[in-house]
């Protein structure tokens, strides 16, 4: 059995060394591959930049790689046949086992003695590639030196032949400032020879002036001695125009003092009378229903009294005539007739408006009944025609002239507009533009402030003017803003108290001189006595109602002239919104004018009686002797 056995052990260790030497051949190749990967992966790192010595080396290494023997790949376990006599060794039987081991021990050792040639050439190989790779990096940086001189030489290059065009530029230049320099010099020369010639010239005036400034040297010590005269005479002079300018002030002082005295005089309540022309398609009036006495100095003298003839149908004689006309005389400071101009009417009141820049608050109303010519007198008629300007216009334009000619004597004055209406005891500004236009439960009656006697209307615009186009503007925009109604007696009445204000103040910088004082110019409503017999609908009880508030107004306006005139403790100036505006325009320190204004008619001669009875009793009240505002 064991005899049986051992046969087959010895082909199983047969086999098993035939595996180990086909294992080690097939080691020798992957080694060769290995080393000749590493080689074609070390070659590339060469630098691209390199000179002609690291070059040569490179191709040198490249060339020993291609020509080391190279090894050819064999199947693993396959052995190759010895050579016998340069032929091709024939095959081993597969049972020489033995033989074939000897083959392979043989080839094994041939590989390993290539092996150990290749690994000494890759080392020599790697020598040469690190000091070719050494002297590669050198040529690097010795290139880069090379080409960093090179650029700067190149910089130095391209400076050079800058400046070499500058210079050349500089030199062309410098050629032309010669040529122009020469030009120059010729011209120069030339001048030279001129200035020469002036200079012979000038010395020969030189001397004649020498002579004439010594005969002016004469005149000037006659003409210093007349200077020294004539600025003794002019502080002569300096101190006469002193004395005539303290002269001029008193005079104006003085002035001021006797035009207040005739004021004065002429009483602080004055009342004028105008009668307003017929209008076209109103009947002629008989010629003695109006009539207009001559003063005590005959025709010349202007009117002051006024007769107006009454008719009464309800009564008659016992023979059924007719009874005789009643006849009704009234006396007035001025009576102005139907045909009696806008200017001559202003003539009569300018010294009156006049008083205002003196410091002396004044008043002037326009009184009487729907239609009489009240807001004609005040404004004036429609359009700019300045033959019918009303008193605003005229007066404003007075006191600016005024006021400029006494800028000469140091006076400086501002002028403060306002203009509202009392319309049904509610105060409306009649300047106001844009939503406010209309609106007058804003504005109210205040004190300017905690213990001041002036009055000023909140929320109501006072616009600074200074020119007659100022005034006109705001007289246009009043107009379009004021409550006006038709009534029995005129297509257009007025149904409220307008009054425009013009506050002014005065200084005289020179002496510390102010004052200030207010001009108010008022539109009465048209006053009307209520008819109890008309039947009331719902237009005429708002006419009503206004024509209520009229008559109660102006009824409070002439208790408080009274109240003035007989000195009493109580002024009843809160009765009504126009009375309390106007308070300040009332008292002693105020001069007062009223215009009743009367209607030609004689149909309207109830009503025209009526206003000519109050404007009476206001012409007798006397209230004091006005005071000026100075300070």
């Amino acid at each position: 059995m064991e005899d049986a056995l051992e046969p087959e052990k010895k082909r199983t260790r047969g086999l098993d060394t035939v595996t180990k030497i086909a294992t080690s051949q097939s080691r020798a190749p992957a080694i060769t591959a290995r080393t000749q990967t590493q080689n074609q992966i070390t070659a590339p790192k060469v630098p691209k930049k390199t000179g002609p010595r690291c070059s040569t080396a490179i191709a040198m290494v490249l060339k020993n790689q291609k020509s080391g023997p190279a090894v050819p790949a064999q199947k693993p376990g396959a052995a190759a046949p010895p050579m016998v006599g340069g032929r091709k060794p024939t095959k081993r039987p597969a049972w020489d086992l033995k033989g074939q081991l000897c083959d392979l021990n043989a080839e094994l050792k041939c590989c390993r003695e290539r092996t150990q040639t290749l690994a000494q050439e890759n080392q020599q190989l790697q020598d040469q590639l690190r000091e070719a790779q050494q002297q590669a990096k050198a040529r690097g940086a010795e290139c880069r030196t090379l080409e960093g001189e090179l650029a700067r030489v190149q910089a130095q290059a391209e400076q050079g032949q800058q400046e070499l065009g500058s210079l050349r530029a500089r030199v062309l230049e410098l050629e032309e400032q010669q040529c122009t320099q020469e030009g120059l010099l010729r011209e120069l020369q030339k001048e030279q020879l001129g200035l020469q010639e002036e200079r012979r010239g000038l010395a020969a005036r030189l001397e004649e002036q020498e002579r004439r400034l010594q005969a002016s040297e004469a005149a000037l010590s006659g003409s210093q001695a007349e200077v020294a005269s004539l600025r003794q005479e002019a502080t002569g002079q300096a101190a006469l125009l002193v004395e005539q300018g303290e002269r001029l002030h008193g005079l104006e002082m003085e002035r001021r003092r006797l035009h207040n005295q005739l004021q004065e005089l002429k009483g602080n309540i004055r009342v004028f009378c105008r009668v307003r022309p017929v209008l076209p398609g109103e009947p002629t009036p008989p010629p003695s229903f109006l009539l207009f006495p001559s003063g005590p100095g005959g025709p010349a003298d202007p009117p002051t009294r006024l007769s107006v003839s009454r008719c009464d149908e309800r009564r008659g004689t016992l023979s059924g005539a007719p009874a005789p006309a009643t006849r009704h005389d009234f006396s007035f400071d001025r009576v102005f007739p139907p045909g009696s101009r806008q200017d001559e009417v202003f003539e009569e009141i300018a010294m009156l408006v006049q008083s205002a820049l003196d410091g002396y608050p004044v008043c002037i109303f326009a009184y009487g009944q729907t239609g009489s010519g009240k807001t004609f007198t005040m404004e004036g008629g429609p359009g700019r025609d300045p033959q019918v300007e009303g008193l605003i216009p005229r007066a404003l334009r007075h006191l600016f002239s005024v006021a400029q000619e006494l800028g000469g004597q140091g006076w400086t004055y501002s002028f403060v507009a306002s203009y509202v209406e009392i319309y049904n005891e509610t105060v409306r500004d009649l300047l106001a533009t844009g939503p406010r236009k209309g609106q007058g439960g804003e504005c109210e009656i205040r004190r300017a402030g905690p213990g001041s006697e002036e009055l000023t209307v909140t929320n109501a615009r006072y616009v600074p003017v200074s020119c007659e186009k100022e005034v006109e503007a705001l007289l246009h925009l009043a107009h379009q803003n004021r409550a006006v109604a038709r009534t029995s007696q005129n297509e257009r009445s007025s149904r409220s108290h307008s009054v425009f204000q013009l506050q002014i103040s005065g200084e005289h910088t020179g002496r510390g001189l102010q004052c200030g004082a207010s001009l108010n110019l008022v539109d009465l409503a048209g006053s009307e006595r209520l008819d109890p017999s008309l039947a009331l609908g719902p237009g005429e009880r708002d006419r009503l109602r206004e024509t209520q508030a009229i008559n109660s107004s102006l009824s409070t306006l002439g208790l408080v002239i009274m109240a003035l005139s007989n000195k009493e403790s109580h002024i009843p100036y809160r009765n009504s919104k126009l009375t309390y505006l106007l308070q300040n325009s009332l008292g002693g320190s105020a001069k007062m004018l009223m215009f009743v204004n009367i209607s030609p008619l004689e149909e309207n001669v109830s009503e025209s009686l009526n206003s000519l009875r109050f404007a009476s009793k206001v012409n007798q009240c006397v209230i004091g002797t006005a005071q000026a505002n100075r300070k």
